[in-house]
């Protein structure tokens, strides 16, 4: 599925008339229109969503103040980006002056220009795809409250915590094997690990600091406020070495060539902070670090050691071995070592020492679920056991539905947990396609309801996951955003532009199962469905997808015409 650019526009003005010609000369093209009466409703939708793009009738008798323009603005001053003042009356310069100085950095006049809204819009859609882009590099490279830091204060001041958490892991023999292999395969090999790690790091809210050569290092309680850092670290450390456990042996089973690791733990004293001027790097020094390191260092094959000041804090939580004393290099003097093992069965989600459980994860304050296993599960549930027969309601759809329901979420505004429950109700929607064909929802929430529980997830959430997979059936309608969010993700390819592709699939599909279906019914169904049964429900599918649909609609119907008089 193609990726697309979107933005949603906010656009404050009452008058309906300035709606319609807005609406006419922005519609499409990405654009989300957002449209409302008055600063109070436009906090409203601030409060949910990120917004490109403000337009703001300061003629209207709805707006009180340019100071209460300038007060949306600040407090919404994170998910905000260009606000461009609407106004009939330009002559005297000095409403348009107050509007720059509370915060607006353009305007357009009335009557409006068509070409020249476009034209200014444009340039400001530019810039902010390439704020969006810059700020996802910046993401990569810095953590989060170093760059608040440095958006509000134009600077970080580096900072001292008494107990940080330093991670190390490196490849055995690693010098011995890139002499091996091609350079190429090589960067792609590291690059498969080091991206598999980074998603560890993030689940368990660690910070990556970097990678040299083939060592990655991260951090816990510098950057981050969740509890336990060295726990999390320590859960962090056993998913990296039981993932490259679990490759060497696929490779050793493929008769292939298979990496292994070494892994240390350490915790006590950090300096973190910026260096460079002009390539920023963030860092940590101190002892805490080399420590580290060299507890990596006397590790044994995929095997993580851990130093006395991380047993002190896991060893209730965690099976361990006493390795005896190390000594540390420069230093000088010995360290008491020890191997972190597996979890306990108790604190063990699914009592195999290896997912933590829902209680350990609550007091971690990280994600209550699996949901990563539960995703790998699902989808190779539908890859190994759909019939051959479905190619419409295919492992490829169910990707593409959730790739759908995250992109439509994020412009909707969800939160994490409303993004978890949706995701997790797009890989299910589908899979009662594994028992039947027909009334498919009620068999998909059966394998629903019956996977979730070992996989952390509560009462509550099945409910609405449950709900929601209903809601896809096409004699439900759909209660609430989540639900909304998921149908229009179901139905997304109605309005883009590979519709005949997949339309194509899904007519194959109800041939293989039974119905006949001649060119001119399959015309017939696809004009009543688009035109007379479905509807997008959320305001950003209307926008990115009516258009769309209603065009595939009007070519049906040519083609239905046109079948006609051949007939004639």
């Amino acid at each position: 599925m193609f990726m697309e650019r979107l933005i949603n526009i906010l656009i404050i003005d009452e008058k309906d008339s300035d709606q319609l010609a807005l609406k006419e000369i922005l519609g499409g093209g990405g654009n989300i229109l957002l449209f409302c009466d008055s600063i109070d409703e436009a906090h409203d939708i601030l409060k949910r969503r990120e917004v490109g793009i403000i337009l703001i009738n300061v003629d209207s008798p709805h707006f009180s103040s340019m100071e209460d323009f300038k007060e949306l603005l600040h407090v919404h001053a994170s998910n905000t980006h260009y606000s461009i003042i609407i106004t009939e009356n330009t002559r005297t310069g000095s409403k348009l002056l107050k509007g720059f100085n509370s915060g607006a950095v353009d305007f357009i006049t009335k009557p409006f220009n068509p070409l020249l809204i476009q034209a200014k819009l444009d340039v400001y859609k530019s810039l902010y795809y390439k704020d969006q882009r810059i700020a996802q590099l910046l993401g990569n490279i810095l953590p989060e409250n170093v760059l608040d830091d440095l958006n509000q204060f134009g600077k970080f001041s580096p900072k001292r915590v008494d107990k940080g958490v330093v991670l190390f892991t490196d490849f055995v023999d690693f010098s011995m094997k890139s002499k091996s292999i091609k350079p190429i395969k090589l960067v792609k090999r590291l690059e498969y690990y080091f991206t598999a790690f980074d998603e560890i790091v993030e689940r368990y809210k660690l910070e990556k600091i970097k990678t040299i050569g083939d060592a990655y290092m991260a951090i816990a309680g510098v950057n981050e406020d969740n509890a336990q850092p060295i726990l999390r670290a320590c859960m962090a450390a056993l998913e990296m070495r039981n993932f490259i456990r679990n490759e060497k042996e696929l490779a050793k089973a493929m008769k292939k060539d298979y990496w292994e690791i070494r892994i240390g733990v350490h915790a006590g004293p950090l300096v973190a902070g910026i260096i460079g001027s002009k390539r920023y790097s963030f860092d940590v020094w101190g002892d805490t670090v080399n420590i580290a390191a060299r507890a990596q260092q006397f590790s044994g094959i995929d095997q993580i050691t851990i130093t006395q000041a991380i047993y002190d804090e896991c060893h209730a939580y965690f099976d361990t071995k006493d390795l005896g004393n190390v000594p540390i290099k420069k230093r000088g003097g010995t360290m008491e070592t020890f191997e972190l093992e597996s979890l306990k069965q108790e604190f063990s989600l699914y009592a195999n020492g290896k997912v933590p459980s829902v209680e350990l994860r609550i007091l971690c304050e990280i994600a209550t679920v699996d949901f990563e296993h539960m995703r790998s599960d699902i989808l190779n549930k539908l890859k190994s056991m759909l019939p051959d027969e479905v190619v419409y309601h295919d492992l490829g759809h169910t990707l593409n539905v959730e790739k759908a329901a995250i992109r439509l979420g994020k412009l909707e505004g969800l939160h994490d947990d409303e993004m978890l429950l949706l995701r997790t109700a797009a890989l299910f929607h589908d899979t009662g396609f594994i028992f039947t064909y027909h009334k498919n929802e009620l068999h998909a929430v059966r394998l629903m309801e019956q996977m979730l529980p070992k996989y952390g997830f509560n009462q509550d959430q099945i409910y609405q996951i449950r709900e929601m997979i209903l809601a896809t059936s096409l004699d439900i309608e759909p209660v609430g955003l989540l639900q909304e969010i998921l149908c229009d993700a179901d139905h997304d390819y109605l309005g883009r532009a590979d519709y005949y592709v997949v339309a194509s699939k899904l007519k194959d599909e109800m041939i293989a199962f039974g119905m006949e279906l001649s060119e001119e019914d399959w015309i017939r169904m696809q004009i009543q469905f688009l035109g007379e049964t479905h509807q997008f429900y959320t305001i950003t599918a209307m926008n990115i997808r009516q258009k769309g649909k209603m065009n595939r609609l009007g070519e049906l119907k040519i083609a239905l015409t046109e079948l006609q008089n051949q007939r004639v």
